[in-house]
């Protein structure tokens, strides 16, 4: 069975206060990059699973996203798929 990269990227919504956002943000600004306006901080998931295919690969990972990956009610998620031949396992 072929092997799939699922990379994941979860960000707290727009509306959604994000205190560690500000942090990197005011801390920029104290190392001299006035110019940065915005910052806001996710988290990038990678999962490497096993499926018949790239689209049940996609679902098996969406799934994982709607059930533990991500926070439906504060955070949205994109992933994408890639077919890993080769890749090792940890």
């Amino acid at each position: 069975m072929p092997s799939y990269l699922a990379r994941i990227n979860v960000m707290l919504r727009p509306l959604v206060n994000d205190p560690q956002g500000l942090a990197v943000k005011d801390g920029l600004h104290a190392l001299g990059f006035e110019t940065v306006e915005s910052v806001r901080v996710g988290k990038r998931i990678e999962v490497i699973l096993d499926a018949p295919d790239g689209g049940a690969a996609e679902q098996q990972a969406r799934f994982m996203c709607q059930r533990l990956l991500a926070n439906s009610v504060i955070e949205d998620f994109q992933l994408a798929i890639v077919e890993t031949p080769g890749v090792e396992r940890t």
